[in-house]
């Protein structure tokens, strides 16, 4: 079964994390659409797009794993997969985000590091098998992928003054999303896909963001330290109440739709109330993954579930979102363009004109350089070129 409400979700918010990923390069933008600083109690349009993505993420491991059900794949071998995409997922987000803190005394340039690891991540990740390369280049392609990816760690020097090697940092959106996708695929595949399990599962992590936040928080420590991504709760927590809402879909589908979307409604508002309740307590803060931002984007989740199922999959309108298809079917493909161009405008110079880069113009234009990303996307998908993990 594939939902093509599910696709669109994933569509959407990838379009829209271009989008909110490009507002650093422009000028006097609406605040509601950038994200919170960590001290701010607030949360802005930006701030929305990543959980929203936890979530699809789970939304999507319920299905998948069922595909490899069928086709009488193993558990062992399912895990298996489980764990490369998890690996693949963390490498190349501890690489981004190492990226970010760079220092310009490496013997090149930090737009030519992230030039280059991209140009690595394409190498080992691309869909080789099915693109119109001859196969025996497959293994030379990848093979000089992961010579690169050793020679820039090799060459990387970071912190403030260039003393620092490669450290796991906050791990990036991409390692994040590894973490949960790990902890909830494996979860998932080894209870059979228990609703009242998963459900478990989404209690416990929601009592360990509340505990988090409290003052009987335990601090992380040497190895727990680099699992701090679940034993926090709030990240994996987005993508267990996907797998929730998922199940909840399949339980209640062949009886009357009405409880379905009375069920994901209730879910979504219940959700949001909980944040807003709780703000006088923790906060709505992203970068401090209080509970009430756990609250308020998890019901946002569930609620834009119910809405595209209802206009993708039951009403069968579809023909709106052809054009950002490719965002939710080749989507490590269109995430990882920009980290192609980016680096293209630092090493020639290349800027804007500043009235290009201001308020609703700049807003526009980078709006049509998401949108061109995502249709470049599906060119790319269309030539036999496709990320996979």
């Amino acid at each position: 079964m594939r939902l093509a409400s599910i696709d669109i979700l994933r569509a959407l918010t990838m379009l829209l994390m271009i989008w909110v990923n490009d507002f650093w390069s422009l000028i006097d933008i609406p605040k509601w659409l950038t994200h919170a600083s960590a001290s701010e109690d607030y949360m802005g349009f930006s701030d929305v797009i990543f959980p929203l993505f936890l979530f699809i993420v789970g939304l999507s491991i319920p299905l998948a794993i069922q595909h490899r059900l069928d086709k009488k794949d193993s558990n062992a071998k399912i895990a298996k997969h489980i764990l490369i995409r998890s690996v693949s997922l963390l490498v190349i987000g501890f690489y981004l985000v190492n990226y970010e803190t760079a220092h310009q005394s490496m013997v090149i340039s930090k737009s030519v590091w992230c030039l280059l690891l991209a140009s690595a991540v394409v190498l080992i990740w691309m869909n080789w098998k099915r693109s119109p390369v001859d196969q025996k280049w497959h293994k030379y392609l990848q093979a000089t992928g992961y010579i690169i990816l050793l020679i820039l760690a090799v060459i990387y020097k970071g912190g403030e003054d260039g003393t620092l090697w490669m450290t796991t940092q906050w791990w990036g959106i991409l390692g994040l999303i590894g973490w949960a996708y790990l902890l909830n695929a494996l979860v998932y595949l080894y209870t059979k896909g228990n609703l009242w399990l998963m459900v478990l599962l989404w209690i416990v992590l929601n009592g360990l963001a509340v505990l988090t936040h409290s003052s009987m928080a335990p601090e992380l420590n040497g190895a727990l330290k680099y699992l701090s991504p679940i034993l926090t709760g709030t990240i994996p927590a987005f993508t267990t109440a996907g797998i929730v809402a998922t199940l909840l879909f399949k339980k209640l589908r062949n009886g009357d739709m009405k409880w379905v979307y009375v069920t994901l409604l209730s879910l979504g508002f219940i959700n949001i109330i909980y944040g807003l309740a709780t703000r006088p307590i923790w906060g709505i803060s992203k970068i401090q993954g209080t509970p009430s931002w756990l609250g308020i984007c998890t019901g946002i989740g569930f609620l834009l579930f119910a809405i595209l199922y209802y206009i993708a999959d039951q009403k069968k309108i579809t023909s709106w979102a052809r054009i950002i298809a490719p965002a939710g079917t080749a989507t490590l493909t269109c995430y990882m363009i920009p980290y192609l161009i980016y680096p293209f405008y630092n090493i020639t110079g290349f800027h804007f004109p500043d009235a290009l880069n201001t308020a609703a113009l700049g807003l526009s234009l980078s709006f049509v350089f998401a949108l061109l990303v995502v249709v470049f996307t599906g060119w790319l998908e269309k030539k036999g070129y496709k990320l996979k993990l």
